[in-house]
Formats: C-alpha cells, sequence, structure tokens
C-alpha cells in the first residue's frame, strides 16, 4: 500500500489530498490568496484528522514542482521537505503545468480537443506553458513565453487547442481561431497528483531531500514600493 500526502501551492489556491494506491480519499483547498504560508500546515493537519490516518504512516509526500508562484512554490517544497526530513519518507516532485492538464484531461476536455495547453500567468504578456496530446504525452518543454497574434498559428491550423489555467486570459485577448477551445477557471489541485504520484512512486522515481529546488524557470526579481513609508 502506498499513502501519499500531496501538495499544491503553484498558485494563489493552495490545496492539500491524501491518495492512497494512486486514488484521492480526501482533499481541502483554500483559495484565499497569500495564505500559503499560514494555512499550509493547518489544512495538512486538517486533512489528516479527517482522513483517520496519522503522519507516521505515510509512505510519500508529492509536491509541485514547478513552475508557478514563487513563493507559493518555495512555501510547498518547504513544508514538504520538513515532513520528509522527519519521517524519513521519499519526496516526490511533479511539473505544475502537467498537474493541470492531467485534470483537465481526465474531467473538461471537450472530445474533439487534440492538444492540452496549460498556462500560467508570468505576468505582462508573458505564461509559463507547455502541450500535451490526450495520452498526456509532452509535446514541447515547459518555457516562457510572450502571447502575442501569431502564437501558436501554425498548430491551430490542423489542431484543436483547449488553452487554460490564470494565464489563458492573455490568449483570449490576442488570439483568434476556430481551432481554440477557452476552459475557464482551470488550477492545478492536489487532488490531481494522485495517479502522477502513484506512478512516480512504484518507479521510485525520488528527489534529493536536502537539494531539491522548484522548477522556478525564471529568477525572483523583488520589487520597490513606489510609495514608501518613511
Amino acid at each position: 500500500m502506498s499513502l501519499i500526502l500531496c501538495i499544491e501551492t503553484s498558485t494563489s489556491v493552495c490545496s492539500v489530498a491524501l491518495s492512497k494506491d494512486g486514488a484521492t480519499i480526501a482533499s481541502m483547498r483554500e483559495d484565499s490568496p497569500n495564505s500559503h504560508s499560514t494555512l499550509l500546515t493547518v489544512l495538512i493537519q486538517r486533512l489528516m484528522e479527517t482522513s483517520g490516518y496519522a503522519m507516521s504512516q505515510l509512505n510519500a509526500v508529492a509536491v509541485s514542482g514547478g513552475p508557478g508562484s514563487y513563493t507559493g512554490l518555495r512555501i510547498g517544497v518547504s513544508v514538504a521537505k520538513g515532513i520528509c526530513f522527519a519521517l524519513g519518507i521519499p519526496l516526490i516532485a511533479i511539473p505544475s503545468l502537467e498537474v493541470m492538464a492531467l485534470g483537465v484531461n481526465m474531467e473538461t476536455l471537450p472530445q474533439e480537443v487534440e492538444l492540452l495547453c496549460p498556462m500560467m500567468d508570468a505576468r505582462r504578456m508573458e505564461v509559463y506553458t507547455a502541450l500535451f496530446d490526450t495520452d498526456m504525452n509532452p509535446i514541447t518543454n515547459t518555457c516562457a513565453e510572450i502571447i502575442d497574434e501569431h502564437s501558436y498559428q501554425h498548430l491551430l491550423e490542423d489542431k484543436k487547442i483547449a488553452f487554460f489555467g490564470n494565464g489563458a486570459g492573455k490568449c483570449m485577448e490576442t488570439m483568434r481561431h476556430s481551432n481554440i477551445v477557452y476552459i475557464d477557471n482551470i488550477v492545478p489541485l492536489a487532488s490531481q497528483m494522485d495517479k502522477i504520484a502513484f506512478k512516480y512512486f512504484l518507479e521510485a522515481k525520488f528527489e534529493n531531500v536536502a537539494y531539491f529546488e522548484p522548477f522556478y524557470l525564471k529568477e525572483f526579481v523583488a520589487t520597490t514600493p513606489k510609495n514608501k513609508i518613511i
């Protein structure tokens, strides 16, 4: 038996789930922005209490590995590492875009769609994105891309593509094509990580708990407030 705690913090939504042999048995989420640091450990405690399992029964922790929010990823990975260190269990990292694409593929994907394009907002007209086919095979590597009216046009001539995630709104403003399908209100969730986490667990595809870092894709840039309080 595998009992895996899943943690997803790559967007403004903070979510946790408990999966047993590849199936989610309990999950929780919190949509309040900027609350990951205060709520993540609380959600995990409530999750374990609700499920009836003890932390000592966990076999692994799976966490969103990026890209996404720099702060969110850092908090999620830090908590996941702490649990793995304390319990002596392995750490599993799952790409955030793959989690989001799998969720859409399993639940809301129109039948005519041939490619899935999850997008995370990277500010201005840039997104973190990748392409998957409906069998969840990666078509492109994860990258940061600036969206304009020419984006994806060569693919859209032949294939219907679903765009979703908090970065897809930028496409709606600039891209027009009959083969575009927009899906609203999609975020990566811990409850969507169960099958991938179980697959990685069986394959012993684990990360080095001491040295693993999220895939930020871009360096964090601190900004200075315009109105300083002296």
